[in-house]
């Protein structure tokens, strides 16, 4: 019975419709699995072209997950036993963990911070360069509006890509023996801790190296963009212009007819501290309000030697060589001294820089004279103050030191001696001393 306001099916089909063929079936068959297959080969094309990358990233983060964790480890402990010293012997006080992140508040990490909450108040702050407090200023509500606790996260996770980076970079560029000991080296640095600080040494470096490693491969764009973060982050970003130069010719045979447009990409470089200037001339009327306010910290214009001619001056004059005067000038005067031999290297002897690889060693000599010719001025006791810890961004004389571990008297002895001193100054700088 047919239902009113229906059509109605037949239960039989026509002949018509009945009638199909085997030949129809395969050749549906067929144009199915066709089509199968180019989608199966375009999927495959895509999953190739980005597992080489994966694959090569996550491979760099497993080879340099160990040392990270191990140090990591070893500042943990550092940090909780160094409550010791704030604790009389048999005291029966104790200190949550939670408390442990304000061990790390000291010194610069107050001015981010300050910086992050407020914004630039007043003009001798421009110093300190705005990325970092901007990227605090952003976690710190995920951190429950604590913004110590923002930037150490900040630091410690910049930490980990910096090292894959590194390794990476390494890796490819010479082997991967020596990358994993210039991970090692630059890890036990004897300043190596400040890049769990509250400080920009991870972010810069991280950025830094992001930004060498795409002009190595000749992404001159993303070269460009990372050193623009680079140099939003510290005013030593803008010498990767001049390792990003020489790259760009290099990989173009030095030749004038074969620059294209994207040598545009090194502006960006340069565009960080212009954006910054404009920033400061809107805030204080002054485009250069950053390197004014050097003077406010004791920042200035010397010639090359000063620092060290000053250093060894102030160790002869203290009162013996175990005094606070002398070691403190010793700490930041060996790592100087050690920098220039590791530069000279880079240029003669069996681990010199080929000439393709020559950008590592003009951005480290550049680097270095500009660390040099703005040694701290105020007592001169102390001339180069904090040149230990701004040595950890001297990237390529790490590499050249990796080279030497290949000697066990020498691996051996670097990571000793390094190791004993990063973790007794980790130690300092969380009971207060004075630790730059």
């Amino acid at each position: 019975m047919d239902i009113p306001g229906e059509k109605h099916v037949p239960l039989v089909a026509s002949d018509k419709q009945a009638s199909i063929s085997p030949s129809d079936v395969q050749t549906d068959v067929a144009a199915t699995d066709e089509t199968l297959t180019v989608t199966q080969s375009k999927a495959v094309a895509s999953f190739s072209k980005l597992h080489p990358f994966w694959q090569k990233w996550s491979k760099a983060a497993l080879n340099i997950l160990p040392v990270y964790i191990a140090v990591h480890i070893g500042f943990f402990i550092t940090t909780c036993l160094s409550f010791l010293f704030t604790l009389r012997d048999f005291d029966w006080h104790w200190i949550p963990l939670r408390a442990l992140p304000a061990a790390w508040h000291h010194w610069d990490t107050g001015h981010y911070m300050t910086i992050a909450q407020n914004g630039y108040q007043e003009a001798y702050r421009t110093a300190f360069f705005p990325l970092y407090p901007l990227l605090i200023r952003i976690l710190t509500p995920i951190t429950r509006n604590n913004p110590l606790l923002a930037a150490l996260l900040i630091s410690n996770i910049a930490g980990f890509f910096m090292l894959i980076v590194l390794y990476q970079l390494v890796y490819e560029d010479f082997s991967e023996e020596r990358a994993n000991r210039t991970v090692l080296y630059l890890s036990l640095f004897p300043t190596a801790f400040f890049f769990a600080a509250g400080y920009t040494e991870a972010l810069f470096l991280c950025l830094t190296l992001m930004s060498f490693y795409n002009l190595r491969h000749g992404n001159w764009w993303l070269a460009g963009l990372f050193g623009f973060f680079a140099t939003l982050t510290r005013s030593a970003g803008i010498f990767l212009l001049l390792p990003f130069c020489y790259e760009y010719l290099r990989q173009h045979d030095f030749s004038l007819k074969r620059i294209r447009f994207d040598v545009v990409g090194g502006a960006l470089i340069a565009a960080g501290i212009a954006l910054f200037s404009l920033y400061c001339y809107y805030k204080f009327h002054d485009f250069l309000a950053f390197s004014h306010a050097q003077v406010y910290w004791n920042h200035q214009l010397k010639a090359p030697w000063y620092g060290i001619i000053g250093s060894i001056k102030a160790i002869s004059l203290s009162g013996g060589i175990i005094s606070f005067q002398a070691l403190r000038n010793l700490l930041d005067l060996v790592p100087d001294l050690l920098a220039i031999v590791l530069i000279i290297l880079m240029f003669v002897g069996p681990v010199k820089f080929s000439r393709s690889l020559w950008s590592y060693a003009i951005y480290a000599v550049v680097l270095y004279l500009f660390l040099q010719i703005f040694p701290v001025g105020g007592t001169g006791l102390f001339p180069l103050q904090s040149v230990s810890r701004y040595l950890l961004e001297l990237f390529p004389a790490f590499i050249i030191l990796a080279a030497f571990g290949k000697y066990r008297m020498f691996n051996m002895n670097y990571l000793v001696i390094s190791g004993a001193i990063l973790f007794f100054l980790l130690t300092q700088f969380l009971t207060g001393h004075w630790v730059l």
